[in-house]
C-alpha cells in the first residue's frame, strides 16, 4: 500500500512508500479507502518534530471498504469523512466509527475533505459564545482554513460578523463569506465590542481583540500563526471586564467528533456552508501543497486527490 511517512532530507520531509502495511481495524473500526484529503498548516510543525518514518494525515474523505466488526457504522460503498490523529495521508486507512460521518452524494470528497480539523475548531469555538443570535461576533484570519467556516458558521446562527483580515485583497473574499463588516486593523477603537471573538492568529492582534471584547464577552484563541501573544490586566479595561479568554483546543471531547462532523456534512450538503478551496492537487504533490501552505500562498483548504470516483 501507498501512502506518506515523515523523511527529513526529502522534499517537505515527506516520502511517497509504496510498501506500507495495509490497515488492521480493531473491532470499532472501519477500513476506508482514501478519495481526497486536506493539510492543515499545524501539520508542518508536526511533520517536522517527528522522527523518520511518521505517517502524518489528519482529514480525509473517501468510501468504506470493510464494515467494523462490533457493527457501529456505516456499510461498505458508503461515503464518509473521518477525522484522524495520523496515518490519513494513504491508499487505506483504519478510522473509529465515531469519529467518521456519512456524506451525501452531493458532497465532494474534496469538500469533505476540508471539514474534519478547520470545520470542528470553527463549529466548537463558535460554541464557546453560547447564542449568537443578533450577537456582534469578530474572526480574525477570516479568509484562513479556519476562518472561512467560522464566518459562515457565525452568519448561520444570526450573528452580526466582523471579519479581520491580513489585506485589502481579501476583502471581498471576506464579505462573499457573509461578513458584514470586514477590516484590516483591529485598531480603530470604534471597534466592537464583540460579545464573542474567535482567534486563529495570536500575536499582538490577540491583545488588540481583547481591548474589543464587550463586559463578559468571550474570546476563543486556537491559532497563533501571528507568533507568541502577551496579555496585560489592563487590555481587559478598555472595556472586556471581566471577559472570558479559552485556550481553545478543539480535539475535546473525542466521543461526539462525527456527530459536529455530521452536523457540519448537512450543512455543506444543503449549501449553507461552502468549503472554500485554496489549491487542488494529485495527493503525489502532497510535498508542494505543504510548501504553497509554508508561503501563505492558499486562500482557504489545499486539499489532495486519490483517484478515484468524486
Amino acid at each position: 500500500m501507498r501512502g506518506f511517512i515523515t523523511a527529513p532530507a526529502r522534499h517537505a520531509g515527506l516520502r511517497l512508500a509504496d510498501d506500507l502495511p495495509e490497515p488492521l481495524p480493531a473491532p470499532h473500526e472501519a477500513v476506508v479507502e482514501v478519495r481526497a484529503y486536506a493539510v492543515n498548516h499545524d501539520e508542518l510543525n508536526l511533520i517536522a518534530r517527528r522522527p523518520d518514518g511518521w505517517r502524518p494525515g489528519q482529514d480525509v474523505a473517501g468510501v468504506v471498504v470493510q464494515a467494523a466488526a462490533d457493527g457501529s457504522g456505516p456499510n461498505p460503498g458508503t461515503r464518509v469523512v473521518c477525522y484522524l490523529d495520523w496515518e490519513g495521508w494513504a491508499e487505506r486507512i483504519a478510522v473509529p466509527t465515531h469519529r467518521l460521518a456519512t456524506l451525501a452524494d452531493r458532497v465532494p470528497f474534496e469538500q469533505a475533505a476540508t471539514l474534519p480539523i478547520a470545520g470542528l475548531t470553527a463549529l466548537r469555538a463558535l460554541r464557546v459564545g453560547g447564542a449568537v443570535l443578533g450577537r456582534q461576533v469578530l474572526v480574525t484570519g477570516a479568509t484562513g482554513g479556519v476562518g472561512q467556516f467560522a464566518v459562515q458558521l457565525a452568519v448561520a446562527a444570526g450573528a452580526h460578523v466582523t471579519a479581520q483580515v491580513s489585506s485589502s485583497e481579501r476583502e471581498a473574499e471576506a464579505r462573499a463569506l457573509g461578513a458584514r463588516q470586514v477590516v484590516t486593523s483591529l485598531e480603530d477603537d470604534t471597534l466592537g465590542p464583540y460579545h464573542l471573538v474567535l482567534d486563529g492568529i495570536g500575536g499582538p492582534q490577540t491583545a488588540q481583540a481583547v481591548r474589543r471584547i464587550a463586559p463578559g464577552g468571550h474570546l476563543a484563541w486556537y491559532g497563533n500563526i501571528g507568533g507568541p501573544a502577551e496579555l496585560r490586566l489592563g487590555d481587559f479595561y478598555a472595556q472586556g471586564w471581566n471577559a472570558h479568554v479559552v485556550g481553545f483546543i478543539s480535539p475535546v471531547p473525542d466521543e461526539t467528533k462525527g456527530e459536529d462532523l455530521a452536523i457540519l456534512a448537512d450543512l455543506v450538503a444543503d449549501g449553507r456552508l461552502i468549503p472554500r478551496i485554496g489549491l487542488t492537487l494529485d495527493w503525489e504533490k502532497t510535498p508542494e501543497a505543504l510548501d504553497a501552505l509554508a508561503r501563505r500562498e492558499v486562500r482557504g483548504k489545499a486539499v489532495l486527490t486519490v483517484g478515484g470516483d468524486r
